[in-house]
């Protein structure tokens, strides 16, 4: 199989990696595309993968910037889908399903958003789809008939227990040791972050002082530039040991969706700040299913607090392994899935 694969941020990667490894050392062959995000690019040097940069993020802001971006990265999509003759493609962005369509070559739409979060990007994807392949509990909308769904989450192709295991020596090479808590803080730029909040600076260091006055220290991680008065608190590590420092934690507060859901396949309590709770499918079940995540809007400021300060003190009781445990009981593996469902498209 000639498979062409468009990452365009780090949870793409995270979540292809070890499809990725399975399917070259089953004899496929692989082009990786990538637009420049975050750590991306870093996570893939780190991995030692080849790809090609088509894309760098700083695409401008506003609608015309954003639909010229996107009509320059398919036409570099469609000449290296050509010149490496490829059978199949797979992604999330509307590239791979447009070049796809134009080729007349199968695409595998591949994400776990539901249909009233990214209806924009859903609107110029779907229907030149071959397939969109989802967590079952995901809504795709009008293009039900496209669906494969299957019963996981994206995350867990790279944290399942079968690929992933908690190593303490990473947190203590970086001096990371007794009980810490991370802060994740996004840019929320994105065209459907448009009308979202999530953390601000204030709250970030009113949950500070909760962790420190519970004696946890604090770790931050952040897209966009904080004060100088967070300074000392910030997270400087490689980006792929992010899951191993994640592991070890007390606590993750973020207005990441991505990495609130990754604590949680992680066993590790996550508190969610950001107007998307109760929109997203996959952290509604982990939370109202599974207990793994606590999800609070904007408005819910104290509350969000409140719930910190329980979970760093210890008053929050509940067992956060045997509800992971319990979690993994009902899932697949999503990477041995995706590794079949690939070699073996269309049957």
């Amino acid at each position: 199989m000639r498979l062409l694969v468009y990452l365009a941020h780090p949870a793409q990667y995270h979540f292809f990696k070890n499809i990725i490894r399975r399917l070259l050392s089953d004899g496929n062959e692989l082009k990786i595309l990538i637009k420049s995000k975050d750590v991306l690019e870093e996570l893939l040097r780190e991995d030692r993968f080849e790809y090609i940069k088509i894309q760098e993020d700083s695409r401008g802001k506003g609608s015309p910037a954003i639909l010229l971006a996107a009509l320059r990265r398919t036409a570099i999509v469609m000449r290296q889908a050509r010149e490496f003759k490829a059978e199949l493609l797979a992604g999330t962005d509307s590239s791979i399903a447009q070049v796809g369509f134009l080729l007349g070559k199968p695409s595998l739409t591949v994400l776990e958003d539901d249909y009233s979060v990214i209806k924009k990007l859903a609107r110029i994807t779907f229907p030149f789809s071959s397939r969109i392949v989802t967590p079952d509990i995901c809504d795709v909308g009008p293009w039900k008939k496209k669906k494969i769904g299957y019963k996981g989450y994206m995350k867990l192709a790279a944290l399942h227990p079968k690929y992933f295991s908690p190593d303490s020596a990473v947190p203590a090479k970086y001096g990371i040791d007794g009980d810490y808590m991370l802060i994740r803080a996004v840019s929320l730029n994105a065209y459907h972050d448009k009308g979202i909040g999530g953390l601000e600076e204030e709250d970030i260091e009113q949950a500070i002082k909760i962790a420190e006055k519970q004696g946890v220290k604090v770790y931050i991680s952040s897209e966009i530039p904080l004060g100088a008065k967070f300074r000392n608190y910030a997270l400087k590590i490689k980006p792929g040991d992010i899951f191993q420092i994640m592991a070890f934690s007390k606590l993750l507060l973020s207005d990441s969706q991505s990495m609130s859901e990754e604590a949680a396949l992680l066993g590790i309590p996550s508190i969610r700040f950001s107007d998307f709770c109760g929109k997203i499918s996959v952290l509604e079940e982990l939370e109202h299913k599974y207990g793994l995540t606590f999800g609070f809007r904007t408005s819910q400021k104290s509350e969000m607090l409140r719930k910190t300060e329980e979970i760093l003190s210890g008053r929050e009781s509940a067992d956060f392994k045997a509800r992971r445990d319990k979690m993994l009981s009902d899932k697949i593996d999503v990477t041995d899935f995706f590794v079949r469902l690939i070699e073996n498209y269309p049957r």
